[in-house]
């Protein structure tokens, strides 16, 4: 497993090798531009073999790009839709660029619409975004279940994979708070073995491209995304040692996306944890 965090590209996109280096990481996640702003960053070509020359040259073996937030693939507002496709299509052209392993993406929300035409919608956005880029993936990621967000369940992820098309460059990430706060127990080696045995019967457990790893501050099945660092939330060590040492799930990319000290972003110190808890997770088993 390639445990890293997620890094700032700010300075330049080698600016973000540089932090993972600092913070010991095998993979690394950056967003491709402001994750609050619809503009698009343009790289230049030395920019890009800047960024993947300090790669080769580090210990960072892959490094995930995640779409903005402001992205809604699902929409009953045109305009948004169209101009999330854009946003989505700009970032898998970066990732194809730098090497990506998978642009990771939050679905969309059908707010206080039908979540089955929501599921239709978003799906047709991004079968087109997926047709106006290269080869890089897409990961779509899990989440917590507030309002009307899609893909709270790996049903509901089912669905949107059919919708998308069934593309083999559509892939899932799984975030274990995501998990945890839409209703999966996952903080014992039997709660992750019944998770991917579900994931394996229903979706195909090749198709998980990527990780999140994040503690929890709220409880079980709270539909509430709240990261906690590492062992200091509902899930606790113990279950993000099973989350991590889960069998199917290994030689993936794992990144931290946690608040740090003073909300500074995951350090180093929280990196080597989370190498140390999958392999006692490994022992265990």
């Amino acid at each position: 497993m390639l445990i890293g965090a997620h890094v700032s590209p700010a300075g330049g996109l080698p600016k973000a090798i540089e932090r993972g280096v600092e913070r010991d990481c095998r993979a690394i996640q950056i967003f491709n531009q402001s994750p609050r702003m619809w503009r698009p960053t343009v790289f230049r070509p030395e920019d890009v073999e800047a960024f993947r020359e300090a790669m080769a040259a580090s210990q960072i073996d892959a490094v995930l790009i995640h779409a903005v937030y402001l992205l809604n693939c699902a929409s009953d507002d045109p305009d948004v839709r169209e101009k999330s496709l854009a946003s989505l299509a700009h970032s898998l052209r970066v990732g194809h660029d730098i090497g990506a392993s998978g642009v990771v993406l939050h679905p969309g929300s059908a707010k206080t619409g039908d979540p089955a035409e929501a599921v239709v919608r978003a799906g047709e956005t991004i079968r087109e975004a997926l047709a106006e880029s290269e080869v890089c993936p897409l990961h779509l990621e899990n989440t917590a279940g507030a309002g009307g967000t899609l893909g709270r369940s790996i049903d509901e992820l089912a669905s949107l994979l059919d919708a998308a098309g069934g593309s083999e460059r559509l892939g899932l990430c799984l975030d274990s708070c995501h998990l945890f706060a839409s209703g999966y127990d996952i903080r014992s080696h039997a709660g992750m073995d019944a998770l991917t045995q579900e994931i394996a019967e229903k979706v195909g457990v090749e198709r998980v491209g990527s990780l999140h790893l994040n503690d929890s501050q709220t409880t079980l099945g709270s539909n509430r995304d709240r990261h906690a660092n590492i062992g200091e939330g509902e899930l606790g060590e113990s279950g993000c040692t099973a989350f991590l040492s889960a069998p199917a799930l290994q030689d993936l990319p794992c990144v931290l996306e946690t608040p740090g000290e003073n909300r500074s972003g995951t350090t180093r110190e929280e990196v080597q944890l989370a190498v140390q808890l999958r392999e006692r997770g490994l022992r265990e088993r």
